[in-house]
C-alpha cells in the first residue's frame, strides 16, 4: 500500500469511529450535560426562591459572604442535577435513535418517534408502568414534532408553486 492509501484508510476509520452510535451517544450526552448546566445557570440566576438559611436563621440575617456562599452552593447543586438529567436524556436518545436508524436502514421521522418513546419510557420506568407509558407518549410526541419541524425544508415544493 502506498502512503496515500494508508492515510486514506486511516481517515476512513476515524470517520467511521466518530459516526458510530456509541460516539454519537457520548457526544450527545456531553452536549446535553453542558447545555443542561448552562440552562440551569440561566434559570437559577432568575429564580425568586432563596436557599434556606444556615443554622435555622433566615438567609437575610446572614453576613453577605455567607449569603453568597449559600446562593452559589444552591445554584451549583441545581446546575449539577440539570446537567446530569440533560446529559442522560441526550445520551440515551441519540444512542437509541442511531441504533434504530442502523437497524431499519432508513432515515425518517419514525426513528426519532421510536427513540423518543423508548427514552421516555426508560426514564420513567421506576415510577411504574403508567408513568412509563406517559413518558413514552410524551417523548415520542415531542420528538415527532421536533423532527417534523426540522425536516420541513426537505419536502419538494408543490407543483402549483409559481415561483
Amino acid at each position: 500500500m502506498t502512503e496515500e492509501e494508508i492515510m486514506m484508510r486511516q481517515m476512513q476509520y476515524g470517520e467511521e469511529f466518530w459516526k458510530s452510535c456509541p460516539m454519537k451517544g457520548v457526544m450527545a450526552g456531553v452536549a446535553g450535560f453542558v447545555l443542561g448546566g448552562a440552562f440551569s445557570l440561566l434559570m437559577g440566576s432568575m429564580a425568586y426562591d432563596v436557599p434556606v438559611g444556615l443554622g435555622g436563621r433566615p438567609i437575610s440575617d446572614l453576613p453577605l459572604k455567607e449569603q453568597m456562599r449559600a446562593q452559589f452552593k444552591d445554584l451549583g447543586g441545581k446546575m449539577w442535577g440539570s446537567a446530569k438529567s440533560f446529559g442522560k436524556i441526550g445520551g440515551i436518545f441519540a444512542s437509541v435513535e442511531c441504533s434504530i436508524e442502523a437497524l431499519r436502514a432508513k432515515n425518517d421521522i419514525w426513528n426519532g418517534v421510536a427513540a423518543g418513546c423508548l427514552t421516555g419510557g426508560a426514564l420513567a420506568i421506576k415510577s411504574g408502568p403508567q408513568a412509563a407509558l406517559s413518558g413514552c407518549a410524551a417523548f415520542a410526541a415531542f420528538s415527532g414534532a421536533v423532527d417534523l419541524y426540522m425536516r420541513r425544508d426537505e419536502r419538494p415544493p408543490p407543483d402549483t408553486d409559481e415561483d
